[in-house]
This record gives C-alpha cells, sequence and structure tokens, in this order.
C-alpha cells in the first residue's frame, strides 16, 4: 500500500505491544488506524459531536470503532486473493457515512483521527476507480468559481428552475430538495493589502496580523471580512490581508475541498501555494487568522500530513480561528476593544462547527462572548449539523443530513424561535438557514454590530 498522506507520527504507535493489533498490511497507517482500543466509547448516545452517523442509525458499523475493525479486516487480508465483495461492501458503505466532523480525535479516549483516514480511504479508492463527476465538481469548486464567473448564474438558474435542479439529481446526484449556495452580488476584493488600525490605542506600536480569507468566505458571505477587518482594526491592529486573489497567476485556497475528495496530490499542490504566500508573514511572527473553521484549520492539521515539511509546521504554529486570537488577545493588558451592546431583546444562541469543537475552539467563543458586558447567551449542545462539507447536499445522503441537524440543533433552535444565531461554519449556517428559515451571524459580523464604525 503507497500511503498518500504522511503518517509518520504514528510510526511507533504500538511497538512492542502484543495487544496492539497492528494490521499486517498499510504501513504507519495501519498503526494509526490501530489506535482504536475498541472501548465502544463511539457507540453511546452520549453529549458532544461524536459519532453523529451512529447515533441516527444505531449501527456499530456506522461508528468509528466500527469502521476501524472493518479496515483492520481489510488490511489483515491476503494479498494474494481479492478482498471479499461482502467486506467491500459493508466497509464502503462504513466510510460513506463518516462526515469527518472529527468528533473522535477530540472523543475518543485515543484520540482516534477518522477524518484524515477516510481522506487516506478516498486517496487508495482513486487509485482504482475516478472520481465521480459530483465529486470532482465539489472538489475544483472554489477555483471553477474564481475561473469561470458564469457558474454563479448557473447557480441561481438551477435554485429557480426545477426542471434543472431534478436534471442536476439526476445526473450529477446533487439533491433538488435543497437549493444550492448563491454567491454574494460583490466578491470580498480588497483595494490594498495592509490596512492601519484607526487609532493607536496603547503607548506600544500597533501589531501586525494576518487575516486569510478563505474562497468561500470572499465569495459567499464578503461582509463577514469587512466585519472582521472592522473588529481587528478597531481593536488596534494592522491588518495584512491575503485572500483568493492575492496573486495574480492563481486562486489561493487551503484545499479543504480537494482534500475531503481524496485528492491529496492536487491538495497538496494547492497548499503548497498557500504556504509560499504567507511564508513572508510566518517569517516576521504575524498570527494567520482565519474565519472559515475547515479551511483556516486545514493550516494547522492537514497540511501537516501533506509532507510540506518546515513551511507547514512553522505556518501552523502561527495559525488561529478568529475567535481564539479575540480570546488569546483579551488576556492581555493593552487590549483595548471596546464592544457595547445594545439593551439585549433577544436570547443568543451559538452553534459549533464540529471542527471548531474538535480542536476546542468552543471555549474562545465563550471567553469572546464575555467580553461583552450583560451579554446573555447559551451553546447548542448538538452533534454535526449535517451538511459537513457537502454530505447535506448529496442525492444518498440527504436523509442521514436531515437527520442528524434533527439530533441536538433543530431542537434547541425550535425552543428559541427568536434567538439570535451565530454560527462560524459556512457549511453549517447554510444547513440552518435551510432547515430553519433563520439567518445566523459570523462571530465577526456579531461582534462588529456592537462597535461604532469610524466617520
Amino acid at each position: 500500500m503507497d500511503n498518500k498522506l504522511d503518517w509518520s507520527a504514528f510510526a511507533e504507535q504500538g511497538m512492542g505491544d502484543a495487544y496492539a493489533g497492528i494490521p499486517k498490511q498499510g504501513g504507519d497507517f495501519a498503526k494509526a488506524v490501530a489506535v482504536c482500543i475498541g472501548s465502544g466509547h463511539c457507540e453511546r448516545n452520549q453529549r458532544g459531536v461524536m459519532c453523529p452517523s451512529f447515533r441516527i442509525t444505531q449501527d456499530p458499523e456506522q461508528s468509528p470503532g466500527g469502521r476501524v475493525r472493518l479496515l483492520k479486516q481489510y488490511l489483515n487480508r491476503d494479498l494474494a486473493c481479492e478482498p471479499e465483495p461482502q467486506l467491500m461492501a459493508a466497509l464502503d458503505q462504513s466510510m460513506d457515512s463518516c462526515v469527518a466532523c472529527k468528533g473522535c480525535k477530540r472523543e475518543c479516549e485515543s484520540n482516534l483521527d477518522m477524518a484524515q483516514i477516510k481522506a487516506e480511504y478516498l486517496a487508495q479508492k482513486l487509485v482504482q476507480q475516478p472520481l465521480s463527476r459530483r465529486d470532482w465538481l465539489f472538489a475544483h469548486l472554489p477555483q471553477l468559481l474564481y475561473r469561470h464567473r458564469w457558474l454563479g448564474k448557473l447557480i441561481g438558474l438551477r435554485n429557480r428552475a426545477a426542471y434543472l435542479a431534478k436534471l442536476s439529481d439526476h445526473w450529477l446526484g446533487i439533491s433538488a430538495r435543497i437549493a444550492l449556495p448563491e454567491l454574494a452580488t460583490r466578491r470580498f476584493a480588497p483595494e490594498k493589502r495592509v490596512y492601519y488600525p484607526y487609532q493607536s490605542l496603547s503607548d506600544r506600536p500597533p501589531r501586525s496580523v494576518v487575516l486569510w480569507i478563505d474562497p468561500f468566505t470572499a465569495l459567499f458571505h464578503p461582509k463577514q471580512a469587512d466585519d472582521a477587518l472592522h473588529v481587528l482594526r478597531s481593536a488596534g491592529y494592522v491588518v495584512w490581508l491575503v485572500h483568493p486573489e492575492s496573486q495574480a497567476d492563481r486562486v489561493l485556497d487551503s484545499g479543504r475541498t480537494l482534500f475531503s475528495k481524496g485528492l491529496i496530490d492536487s491538495a497538496r499542490q494547492q497548499a503548497s501555494y498557500l504556504l509560499e504566500a504567507l511564508a513572508v508573514h510566518v517569517h516576521f511572527e504575524r498570527p494567520i487568522i482565519g474565519l472559515e473553521p475547515s479551511s483556516l484549520l486545514m493550516l494547522r492539521d492537514e497540511f501537516l500530513t501533506l509532507g510540506l515539511g518546515e513551511a507547514a509546521e512553522k505556518t501552523a504554529k502561527k495559525a488561529l480561528l478568529f475567535e481564539e486570537f479575540l480570546a488569546r488577545e483579551s488576556q492581555m493588558a493593552d487590549f483595548a476593544l471596546k464592544l457595547v451592546a445594545e439593551p439585549q431583546s433577544k436570547p443568543l444562541l451559538v452553534h459549533g462547527h464540529c471542527h471548531q469543537k474538535a480542536v476546542g475552539a468552543m471555549k474562545s467563543m465563550r471567553r469572546v462572548l464575555r467580553l461583552v458586558a450583560g451579554l446573555q447567551f447559551k451553546m447548542i449542545d448538538s452533534t454535526c449539523c449535517g451538511m459537513a462539507g457537502t454530505f447535506g447536499l448529496e442525492s444518498e445522503h440527504i436523509d442521514q443530513a436531515h437527520a442528524m441537524a434533527a439530533q441536538g440543533l433543530l431542537p434547541a433552535l425550535a425552543q428559541q424561535t427568536e434567538a439570535t444565531i451565530i454560527s462560524n461554519g459556512f457549511g453549517c449556517a447554510y444547513q440552518i438557514e435551510q432547515l430553519s428559515g433563520r439567518k445566523p451571524l459570523h462571530l465577526a459580523s456579531f461582534l462588529a454590530s456592537l462597535i461604532k464604525r469610524p466617520r
């Protein structure tokens, strides 16, 4: 097995342990699979994220532990024989139902990283069979939307013409039961690459930060980028912008969509371009701040599995979610961001993206919201919202996606129909909008609304 990702971090896993159960084939990848100790923790109904697919099916094979058991059977097979069709069908179904939420990476006693294991699994499948039309389209969507602007109009036309929705369902496997996200009327394309604070808030020289704007934010929610820039400038920072069009000859992206579909080589190339663009900022020790959890956390997690060396390691150490950065800076003596809340008439609900939860960033969300005097808010306890990248748009998965949302998210929203909702994930916010008819705010937009705009 020629591994597509770098699994060397697991090289010593289980060595000398007769009970480790490391499969015969797969090298360090097999050792990553074998971190599972079979405790069954992922096959219980509990608080937290893990495991969305098990929760809605109650099928042990649709849990991280079940996937490990099937993978071990596959990796322990006799290579001289074809794998049993029954095993392959069960393994394909089990891996297909994984939404790569990373709940197991945080909540499993052994920190099993099934999201990364799934990426390797999909990459191995592509050695034997080509990517489907739909998955190719979704994998390359950020690049396609920038290079072929007519695609944005086609999405709108598809949403308004039932026959086109049915055609895309039949031909591509994109469900006709849900509208596709539509591009904003203007994309985020700043005139400058660096913006200075509105005013000095202390005697020290202003610190510099990098605001990395991913393609989904730039194309679909440019106001979120404007609002984040406003918050950071109001807090006294010099803000350097890196966005999809920062380099004239390519579209800068984290490669998340490519990675999630198993296109590891393409994701590696995309990551190398972004690392190149960020290198000067890493050299000057500037924090790299991102708004979209799945994109920013690529820099901190998946980039380290792509064999990109020291550049990836240094960048990972500087990468922070917007809320993580503000929470950290709020502990500094000279932090002086003034957040003035109006008398609150609506309750505030906060839904976390699965990857935010996986890295513990919801603690940062709490800390930042507590900077607003008198603000009352509640964190929604739920598993994955069900959108999970493109999972909630796919014909064969839409019922599962809705069932996941119904586990905790939708009941919480139904209990407080007048609440303002904060949700930082692009997919999460879209799922909430589609299933409840309510539009969530990004934390950056909520905070910007509490800061007076300079004249």
